[in-house]
């Protein structure tokens, strides 16, 4: 569960993290880099695609300016995988909620702009 989360500081399962992360069912991964900072490319999510789940939740950051091309979408879509994309407050309420309700979520998170 994702416990707290402000510009540049996330807190899941009591730990805090400073940089973007994975967040998946059993492990987070930290140090999330992307091809390009404020735009996500779908080789930025092999390792969440790979984990094939029922929703993939994209935090966009707290100003909500990473952007997810057209091509992801529809990339996600032919997997069968829900695609959410929401400011990073926003996404870190939605994977909570996701959690609680049984569904398989992962969460990439933005933790600043």
């Amino acid at each position: 569960m994702i416990e707290h989360y402000s510009f540049g500081r996330i807190v899941v399962d009591g730990k805090a993290y400073t940089s973007d992360l994975i967040i998946f069912p059993n492990r987070v991964k930290s140090y999330w880099w992307r091809k390009e900072g404020h735009k996500i490319h779908v080789e930025d999510l092999i390792d969440a695609l790979e984990a094939k789940p029922d929703v993939l939740i994209i935090g966009t950051g707290y100003l909500g300016l990473v952007r997810v091309p057209e091509d992801v979408k529809r990339h996600l879509a032919e997997r069968g995988i829900e695609l959410m994309i929401k400011p990073t407050k926003e996404a870190c309420n939605a994977f909570n909620e996701l959690l609680r309700s049984g569904k398989k979520a992962i969460a990439a998170l933005h933790l600043t702009c």
